[in-house]
């Protein structure tokens, strides 16, 4: 396979990435033959999983808004993946221009083209690092640099968890995160969950992603919930991410089949 020349020397491109799927799913450009395949498999055995994506980017999206309208100037979106239309910076700063975001991802294709689009765009960076090392994310110079740690935050970690097993201890990594931030900063969530879907396609599904570095860990709302520990819940709560603060009675209609779970807290004291 001709490696693209967007593409960086050091990343395996006969491996599938989970970043160049959801990118696939999204109808994005930057993905390989191998990443399509695994994407192709993914949707054999799970047909919604572009809608998934969809909702959840969308999610994504008004969870943004919601936090500018709510005050919210600074965003650490980890797990950020491919940069595709509506970024958090798009987003945030049609409201509030001088609002900064910090992008984090593990992916290096990801990196590499968070860094093309955002050359010469003051008030944002991107750093390559790992949820598994919260400390090295709030340490990392760049973040100094950008974020005021001693004002409120916006965490992001959306549609990541799901890559993060209970091996690694979600909740003390993102007990590392809270604990860096000052009262009225927020956390928000989303990840994949099988409530409501068969053990069949839930299978199908793990062997899919089994082909990549970052096999799923599917769970259910109350785990998902627990995860927010020292955070007040937003209402409606943790729900199916088209039932968060939908734009219209309609677009929440079948939300089971976002196949995703979301929720923001805010940090109280």
């Amino acid at each position: 396979m001709r490696r693209p020349d967007w593409a960086p020397e050091d990343i395996d491109i006969e491996r599938p990435s989970v970043a160049r799927m959801y990118d696939y799913y999204l109808g994005g450009s930057h993905n390989f033959a191998v990443d399509r395949a695994a994407a192709q498999a993914m949707v054999a055995a799970v047909p919604e999983a572009p809608l998934m994506a969809q909702a959840n980017r969308a999610f994504l999206r008004r969870v943004v808004q919601f936090l500018v309208d709510a005050g919210v100037r600074q965003f650490l979106d980890i797990g950020s993946g491919i940069p595709t239309v509506g970024n958090v910076h798009e987003i945030a700063r049609r409201a509030a221009p001088e609002a900064r975001v910090v992008y984090v991802d593990v992916d290096p294709v990801a990196v590499a083209h968070s860094r093309e689009l955002l050359a010469g765009e003051d008030g944002t960076t991107v750093v390559q690092e790992d949820l598994r090392h919260p400390e090295r994310i709030l340490d990392h110079p760049d973040v100094r640099r950008l974020l005021d740690l001693d004002q409120p935050v916006a965490v992001l970690v959306v549609a990541v968890l799901h890559f993060i097993s209970d091996d690694d201890r979600p909740a003390e990594l993102l007990r590392t995160l809270r604990d860096a931030l000052v009262p009225g900063s927020w956390l928000v969530l989303s990840q994949a969950s099988a409530d409501g879907r068969g053990d069949e396609e839930r299978a199908e599904a793990e062997a899919v992603y089994r082909r990549t570095d970052n096999p799923l860990w599917i769970r259910s709302r109350a785990e998902l919930t627990r995860l927010f520990d020292g955070f007040e819940l937003v209402e409606p709560g943790v729900v199916w991410v088209p039932q968060w603060h939908p734009e219209s009675p309609d677009s929440a209609e079948d939300a089971e089949r976002s196949g995703f779970l979301g929720g923001v807290g805010r940090l109280g004291g």
